[in-house]
């Protein structure tokens, strides 16, 4: 396996490639874990995994979708039911109302059905442009590069980009990836963000050292640290 290129070089698409290859060697088949079985099933499930886990929006969905299996049923949704189904995913009151307006929007303007592209998906209620990305990327096979706060950690850290929002992020990390890995850099990021590198990362198990700023840094302090003479004490 070919050394990954040396951390504190420019997020050039060699090595921003080299690093998505090497994270997907790590979580083969990555992609959402939120469950679903068509783009309006996704979409509802990425408004409500907005402050909440995955795990926890999978807890609701099932009932969820049995009650309202489309946008038709979920525009006309009985307001407080719906925020008893989906209350166990945190902010019940106002994905409630995304939620319905989302699914109205759908109704009045495309028919009942998700659009494709992302002009369209950021103009319902409640989807911004992490939501669109994920759904074009995974229900429609559209290029897309969901940045939320794992992948705004991660790839800051690693040194693929250098943005503070996720928006710079993401045009930062579309510009050194190719299309075709858009939607995979999101989801290895974003597994690599919960299970390696986390906020306090567990760098002895990340396979991707050798291309990382932060571990770079890190392991430079510690030697100057390790190698710097301590002073003895002096009596007054």
């Amino acid at each position: 396996m070919a050394r990954l290129a040396r951390a504190g070089h420019s997020s050039s698409r060699p090595k921003a490639v080299a690093v998505v290859n090497r994270l997907a060697e790590m979580f083969p088949g990555a992609t959402t874990e939120l469950h679903y079985r068509n783009a309006f099933e996704l979409l509802v499930a990425t408004i409500l995994s907005a402050q909440s886990t995955d795990a926890r929006v999978n807890s609701v969905t099932p009932t969820l979708f049995a009650r309202f299996p489309d946008a038709g049923a979920l525009a006309s949704a009985d307001g407080a039911e719906l925020e008893s189904l989906i209350r166990p995913t945190g902010f019940f009151r106002a994905k409630s109302r995304s939620l319905q307006g989302m699914a109205a929007q759908l109704v009045e303007r495309f028919g009942g059905e998700v659009p494709g592209t992302l002009d369209a998906l950021v103009s319902l209620p409640g989807v911004g442009r992490k939501t669109a990305n994920v759904v074009l990327g995974h229900a429609f096979g559209v290029p897309g590069l969901p940045v939320d706060r794992h992948v705004l950690r991660v790839a800051t850290r690693i040194g693929l980009a250098s943005g503070r929002t996720p928006e710079a992020v993401e045009a930062q990390l579309c510009r050194a990836l190719p299309a075709r890995l858009w939607t995979l850099a999101s989801d290895c990021l974003i597994l690599h963000g919960r299970r390696v590198c986390r906020p306090k990362p567990l760098c002895a198990k990340c396979p991707i050292q050798s291309a990382c700023a932060y571990y770079s840094t890190a392991t430079a302090m510690s030697r100057t640290t390790i190698s710097r003479p301590r002073r003895s004490a002096h009596r007054r």
